[in-house]
Formats: C-alpha cells, sequence, structure tokens
C-alpha cells in the first residue's frame, strides 16, 4: 500500500498558504488596520476553506467543524476583538482536531482515508493508520492549547512566531517522524 498525500489543487494550496501567513499578517497590521478587518479577514479565511473542501471525502465533517469555528470566532469578535484576532489559529486547530476526532468514532479514519485515496488500504494496516490519526488528533488538541496559551500571553511577537512559523514546523516534523517510522510492507520500496 502506498500513503499518498491528496492532490491539492492550487486554490487549496492558495487558501491553505493565506491561511498559514495570517499570523504574520496580524503582526504586520497591528496598529494600522482595524480589528475588526482582521476578524473579518479571519472569517473569510474560513469560507474559503470550507468551499474548497466541499468536494474532499470528509466535506459535511469538515464544513461542520469550520462552521463551528467560525462562530465562535465571530461571537468572540463580539466580546473582545482582540481576543477573536488571535483566536483564529486555536479554533482552526481545533476545527482539524475534530474533524480527525470525529474520523476515530465513524471510521475510517482520517489517515486511512487519505491513504485509501490511490489505492485500497490493506486491512492490517487500518490499526495503524487509526494510531496515526489519534497522534494528529491529540497533536491539534495540544497545537490549539499553545496557542491559546500565546494568544493569553499578551505577546505579539511570541504569538507570531509560534502560529505563524513554529507549529508549521512541528507539524513537519510530525509527519517527516511518521515517515521514518511508518511500517514498509516486506518486499517493497514503497512506504506502508
Amino acid at each position: 500500500m502506498i500513503l499518498s498525500r491528496p492532490d491539492i489543487s492550487p486554490v487549496r494550496a492558495l487558501t491553505f498558504a493565506c491561511g498559514a501567513a495570517y499570523p504574520c499578517l496580524v503582526y504586520l497590521c497591528s496598529g494600522y488596520v482595524p480589528r475588526s478587518v482582521l476578524v473579518l479577514l479571519a472569517l473569510v479565511l474560513i469560507a474559503a476553506r470550507i468551499a474548497v473542501s466541499q468536494r474532499s471525502r470528509w466535506a459535511r465533517s469538515t464544513t461542520c467543524a469550520l462552521a463551528a469555528a467560525a462562530a465562535c470566532l465571530a461571537g468572540l469578535a463580539i466580546v473582545d476583538r482582540a481576543l477573536a484576532v488571535y483566536a483564529y489559529p486555536v479554533v482552526m486547530s481545533l476545527s482539524a482536531a475534530a474533524v480527525f476526532g470525529y474520523s476515530l468514532v465513524a471510521p475510517p479514519s482520517l489517515v486511512e482515508q487519505f491513504a485509501g485515496m490511490r489505492e485500497p488500504v490493506p486491512p492490517e494496516a487500518i490499526p495503524y493508520l487509526r494510531k496515526v490519526t489519534c497522534v494528529w488528533f491529540v497533536f491539534l488538541l495540544g497545537n490549539a492549547a499553545v496557542s491559546a496559551a500565546t494568544a493569553s500571553w499578551g505577546d505579539m511577537a511570541v504569538w507570531t512566531l509560534y502560529n505563524g512559523f513554529l507549529s508549521y514546523l512541528l507539524m513537519g516534523a510530525l509527519f517527516l517522524g511518521e515517515i521514518a517510522v511508518r511500517p514498509r510492507p516486506s518486499g517493497s520500496r514503497t512506504l506502508a
């Protein structure tokens, strides 16, 4: 079995890149752009994510999770716009965790769905793929907690460094670490 990455359209990649750049944009625009505009930008980014996820196999759970993230962000904006500006990475991590977590209680797991995009997943690989889904779920919850801590700390440079760089570095490390420990089928050069 080859564990392949999903096909990524240019629009999906652009949407992801804009979301990833959000913390840096907040840092650069702070003091120059009203917080309500930054919250609106975050809501537009969530709406764009919902739009590009409609063709995926997991569109329903992704849409529900992202809609909840948007509602949470909009509610926070009513109470405290500054908090809503900094909450975008938190709600995005929580929504991703929700999608991974939901797939654990309503199989197939999300990582199994990714793996099955190119070829069927052998039954013996399913327990491992569930474990990887579990690891991502826990990681995303931890990421949301650290993002929330950086937001509550009140140091915009720390918030930007973690949410705009370090969190993505950690995600990449987790992804590469999983590839390094991934079981390989005997007699195959491809990754399990």
